[in-house]
């Protein structure tokens, strides 16, 4: 079985080539600059060469694909725009091949408690677009199409992921780590080989299926960031910032990050036999 994967040579692309070749499957991926090209070369991928805007490649290396794992982003300038397109393109070419599509559970906004892929909707400014091209992806299953769509929580592992980029890097220059109001709000965490391995299993998931991709890790900011310290090389040190004053260091990001959030993996461990096997997240961020 062959599989189109947008984003492969992305952090959490990466980890999802490992998983398909992994699982026997045949990949591949979409490539937009030579460097990309042997990064998924080099993870047993072929490459294709295009980008997210070049919707005729997509629709092409989709038509001769079994199943397509969309997770490239473009944020430049009209990433809605750009996101809808390639989905358009990626689903017209599979037809009716499993098309996974990537959301993310930020769409969800504060939580009240522990929740699942039911709770209302209200998303931060940054995935407020989100919500459109979603539900547009996940309408194709009333015409024989196979969409699912996977929603990660905040991924980390490996030394990478937006934690690390947002939190440990400026807390290396700065010698203490940011940490947004008074660390009280959760963040619903997912190590980045088990979201590998949901995007696999959600290749064979019923069409119109919708999971929270969360390792059952909701955790307290305040928790996460000595972790992150550790990393950072300050260990104890934070910075707490107001809310404001991380949206003028971070942009809009920061919003998101503040969000207070815990999810249940539960549909995907029910319905797709998931196992998230990585469940020590303050350990691993501690080590960077």
């Amino acid at each position: 079985m062959q599989i189109f994967v947008t984003g492969g040579s992305g952090y959490i692309g990466r980890s999802t080539i490992r998983a398909l070749t992994g699982h026997g499957f045949g990949v591949t991926a979409l490539a937009r600059s030579e460097h990309a090209a042997r990064t998924v070369s080099d993870l047993g991928a072929t490459p294709v060469a295009g980008t997210l805007t070049d919707t005729d490649v997509l629709h092409e290396a989709a038509r001769v694909a079994d199943g397509v794992i969309h997770l490239g982003v473009d944020y430049a300038e009209g990433t809605a725009d750009v996101d809808r397109a390639a989905a358009e393109a990626l689903q017209d070419g599979v037809g009716g091949g499993p098309y996974v599509h990537t959301g993310g559970v930020w769409v969800y906004g504060d939580t009240d408690g522990v929740v699942d892929e039911d709770a209302p909707l209200s998303p931060p400014r940054i995935t407020a677009w989100r919500l459109e091209n979603e539900k547009r992806v996940l309408a194709r299953a009333a015409t024989g199409e196979h969409p699912v769509v996977v929603m990660p929580g905040l991924v980390y592992g490996r030394s990478g992921g937006l934690a690390q980029s947002f939190f440990v890097e400026p807390g290396r220059s700065a010698g203490a780590v940011p940490c947004i109001g008074d660390g009280s709000n959760h963040w619903a965490l997912v190590h980045v080989d088990d979201i590998a391995e949901l995007y696999v299993l959600a290749l064979n998931a019923p069409a119109g299926s919708l999971y929270a991709g969360v390792g059952g890790q909701n955790l307290p900011l305040a928790d996460v960031a000595r972790a992150l310290s550790h990393a950072a090389g300050c260990p104890g040190r934070i910075d707490a910032l107001t809310l404001e004053e991380a949206v003028r260091r971070m942009g809009p990001i920061a919003e998101a990050f503040a969000l207070d959030q815990q999810f249940s993996g539960a549909r995907a461990r029910r319905e797709l036999g998931w196992t998230p096997t990585r469940l020590d997240a303050l350990a691993e961020l501690a080590q960077g």
